[in-house]
């Protein structure tokens, strides 16, 4: 559970600093070309180049996601005792009962 947290916790902070970082250096003339530019294409470059960077990292984290075994997640003994109880329950009341209801 610790490494789904950690990853989860790894791809949100990515999430907020690779846009960030992106605007910030194009904002200080950091990439070589870009001082270069007219401010609306500084703008909308920057703000595009943030929002895919956005993208490929939520991508990166389903990846992540999806790579992981199916396996190594077993549910707890004692709640599925108790869903399969609840379910058959449910199923088990007479019709008088339903009607009722």
């Amino acid at each position: 559970m610790a490494a789904v947290i950690k990853k989860f916790f790894v791809a949100s902070m990515l999430m907020w600093v690779a846009p960030v970082a992106i605007l910030y250096a194009f904002n200080h003339d950091l990439f070589p070309g870009a001082d270069q530019l007219s401010p609306y294409s500084l703008t909308l470059l920057s703000g595009f180049l943030a929002v895919i960077s956005v993208n490929i990292v939520i991508a990166f984290y389903i990846y992540m996601a999806m790579k992981e075994p199916s396996d190594k997640h077993e549910p707890d003994p004692g709640f599925l005792a108790e869903a399969k109880a609840s379910v058959r329950q449910s199923t088990d009341k007479p019709d008088s009962q339903k009607k009722e209801e």
